[in-house]
C-alpha cells in the first residue's frame, strides 16, 4: 500500500496496492528452468523476489541484525520493490527456527471487517463473484503485515525498530532501478486495470508520461512518507495514526469496509508450530489459518507410506500416485480448513499416519479416482489469488525465517466462511526443514492454490528423489487442487508418452502457459554453509550474501 501523508484528495489507487496490482505474481511465460547455482553465504543470506530487497535484507544482516531483522526488513522493502505482491497493505505468515531449534511462527492473516457478510460476493443467483473479490474497495481485508513484522521484532529483533524500516524508506524515496519484467507488467497495469484508479496512474506512471524502460528508476515519495511514519513511530501509526485515518477515510467515501475501529483491533497472533516428520526429515511449518501447513505435512506422510522415495519422478506410476495423493489433501482442505478462532480444524487427525494410511488405501494404481466420487458434496470452491511473495533468510548464528505474504484473500467452503474478525484460509506454505536436528532448508514460494503443490515438489526432490537443493528448486512442477478435476504441468515438463500415459489412466492433463511458483529458498549443505537458491523461473529473483566480517586483527 503506498499511501501519502499529507493528501487525501484521490485516494482510490489506495484499492490498487492493497490488493495488489493484478496477476504479475502468478508465474513467468520461460523455456524449462535450468538449476542456478547456488550462492554460498557463510555470514547470512536472504532470497526473494526482488534484487533490491534482497540487498537491503542482507545489508542489515552485515549491520548485525539477526534473520528476523533481515526478514522485517526485506518484507518493508518489498512493499517498495515488488509492487505485485510486496505489500504493507496485506498479510502472510512467518516461520521462525531460532539457533537452539525451538520454533514458532507468527500470523498476521487480515481479517474480515466488522461490516463483512457471509455473502458480499456472491451475485443474484448466488455464485461467487471473482471480479468483486480481486478488485474494488469490498476486496480488501483488515491489513496484518505491519502489525506481525512489528510483533516478530518485538520478540526477537536485534537491531532498533527505525534501522530495519529504514532501508525500504530510502528504496522508495530515492527510487530504484527496474528491471525489464517489472517495466513490462507496470505497462501492462497502466494501460488496463490502473485506468480505473486515477491515483495508481499518479503512484506507478512514469514521470513526464511514456512507457517504462529497463534502467528507469522508480522513485514513490508518498509510500517513502508512509514508511518513514512506521519507522519514526512504530506500527500503532498505521493501525490508530494518521495513516489509519487516511485508510478509514478513503474507505468510507469509496463503498469499503475497513474503518478506524477494525484498525485499532487488528492483532497478529505468535502461534506454536505445526511440526512433524517424514522421509527422516523434521517438518516445521505454518498451522491454521493456513492450509499450506497441514497439506504439506499431510502430503509427505502420505508420499512416504505409498512408498514414493527412490522411485523415478518423471515416471507416469509415480506421477500418478503423486496426483492422487493432491487431490485427497486438497479435498481435506476444502472440507476441514479454516481459522482455528472460529472453527474446529482436526490437525492431528489429518496430518497423522492412520489418515495417512487410509488415504493412500483409496487409490487405484490403474484408474484416476473422479474427484466428485470422494467429495461430491463440495462442489463450489472460490479461486485463490496468486499475488503472493515468498523469501527466506537465514544468519550467521543459524536462526531461519521463511516468510510468505499477499494482499489478497479468498473465500468458498462452509469452515471459510465470511465472518467479521474471520482470517481468511490461505494456501501459503512457509517451511523449514531440518534432519538430525540440523538445518536443511527454508523454502515456501507465490502461487495461490498450486503454493502447496509448489513446496511439495520442491521437499520431495530433496528429501525423496535423490536431486539436491537447486536441482529440486528447478525441477518439473505439478499441480492437482481436487476440483477442477485436472492435472496441470508445467511446459515441457512431460514427454508426449509419459503425458499420454496418464491420459489413459483418466487424468485429463492441462500444460501451464506460464511456470508454476517461484520457491525463494535456503539449503544448508554438507559443511552447514547456508546456500541461497533464487528459483530460476523469476529473472528478477536473487540470492544475497552477507559479507562476512573481516578477521580480527
Amino acid at each position: 500500500m503506498v499511501l501519502g501523508m499529507n493528501r487525501l484528495r484521490d485516494m482510490a489507487w489506495i484499492v490498487t496496492l492493497l490488493t495488489g496490482l493484478g496477476p504479475l505474481a502468478g508465474g513467468r511465460v520461460a523455456a524449462a528452468p535450468q538449476a542456478g547455482a547456488a550462492v554460498p553465504a557463510p555470514a547470512g543470506v536472504v532470497v526473494s523476489a526482488s534484487q533490491p530487497a534482497s540487498e537491503a535484507g542482507a545489508a542489515v544482516l552485515a549491520r548485525g541484525g539477526n534473520a528476523v531483522d533481515a526478514a522485517v526488513a526485506t518484507g518493508f522493502a518489498l512493499a517498495v520493490t515488488y509492487p505485485a505482491a510486496g505489500n504493507i497493505g496485506g498479510g502472510g505468515f512467518m516461520v521462525v527456527r531460532l539457533p537452539d531449534g525451538k520454533a514458532t511462527t507468527f500470523d498476521f492473516r487480515e481479517t474480515a471487517p466488522a461490516a463483512a457478510r457471509p455473502d458480499m460476493f456472491l451475485d443474484a443467483e448466488g455464485r461467487i463473484d471473482s471480479s468483486r473479490i480481486m478488485t474494488g474497495y469490498l476486496a480488501v481485508g483488515v491489513p496484518g503485515t505491519v502489525r506481525g513484522f512489528a510483533l516478530a521484532h518485538a520478540r526477537f529483533g536485534r537491531l532498533p525498530w527505525r534501522e530495519v524500516v529504514e532501508p525500504a524508506v530510502q528504496l522508495a524515496r530515492e527510487g530504484f532501478t527496474i528491471s525489464a519484467t517489472l517495466a513490462t507488467e507496470l505497462n501492462d497495469q497502466l494501460a488496463g486495470p490502473m485506468q480505473a484508479f486515477p491515483g495508481s496512474l499518479t503512484a506507478f506512471g512514469k514521470p513526464g508520461g511514456g512507457a517504462w524502460q529497463a534502467g528507469d528508476r522508480l522513485c514513490q515519495a508518498d509510500l517513502a512518507a508512509t514508511l518513514e511514519a512506521i519507522a519514526d513511530r512504530g506500527a500503532n501509526e498505521f493501525y490508530v495514526g494518521r495513516v489509519a485515518g487516511l485508510v478509514a477515510d478513503a474507505m468510507a467515501a469509496n463503498g469499503g469496509l475497513i474503518t478506524r475501529e477494525d484498525l485499532t483491533r487488528y492483532l497478529a497472533r505468535e502461534r506454536p508450530p505445526l511440526e512433524g516428520t517424514a522421509f527422516g526429515h523434521e517438518i516445521i511449518a505454518m498451522g491454521p489459518p493456513s492450509s499450506g501447513g497441514v497439506a504439506l505435512l499431510q502430503l509427505l506422510v502420505m508420499a512416504e507410506e505409498a512408498g514414493l522415495a527412490g522411485r523415478p519422478r518423471l515416471d507416469a506410476a509415480t506421477i500418478h500416485v503423486a496426483t492422487e495423493l493432491r487431490r485427497r489433501a486438497y479435498l481435506d482442505r476444502a472440507r476441514f480448513l479454516g481459522d482455528p478462532d472460529f472453527v474446529e480444524v482436526p490437525v492431528a487427525r489429518l496430518v497423522s499416519r492412520e489418515h495417512a494410511r487410509e488415504l493412500v488405501a483409496t487409490i487405484d494404481p490403474a484408474r484416476a479416482t473422479p474427484s466428485v466420487e470422494l467429495g461430491g458434496d463440495l462442489l463450489t470452491v472460490a479461486d485463490e489469488p496468486a499475488q503472493t511473495t515468498h523469501y527466506s533468510v537465514v544468519d550467521q548464528a543459524g536462526m531461519a525465517v521463511a516468510t510468505t505474504t499477499t494482499p489478497t484473500g479468498d473465500i468458498g467452503t462452509p469452515a471459510n466462511l465470511i465472518v467479521p474478525g474471520k482470517r481468511m484460509l490461505s494456501s501459503m506454505t512457509p517451511t523449514i526443514l531440518c534432519r538430525d536436528g540440523r538445518l536443511v532448508l527454508v523454502t515456501g514460494s507465490p502461487g495461490g492454490r498450486t503454493i502447496i503443490n509448489t513446496v511439495f515438489d520442491v521437499v520431495m526432490g530433496l528429501v525423496a528423489h535423490g536431486a539436491d537443493a537447486p536441482a529440486a528448486v528447478a525441477a518439473p512442477r505439478f499441480h492437482h487442487q481436487w476440483l477442477p478435476d485436472r492435472l496441470t504441468v508445467e511446459a515441457h515438463a512431460l514427454p508426449a508418452e509419459t503425458r499420454e500415459q496418464l491420459e489413459q489412466l483418466g487424468h485429463q492433463v492441462v500444460e501451464r502457459s506460464a511456470t508454476q511458483g517461484s520457491a525463494q529458498s535456503i539449503w544448508i549443505d554438507a559443511a552447514a554453509v547456508p546456500q541461497g537458491i533464487a528459483d530460476p523461473r523469476d529473472p528478477d529473483a536473487a540470492a544475497v550474501a552477507a559479507p562476512q566480517p573481516p578477521p580480527a586483527p
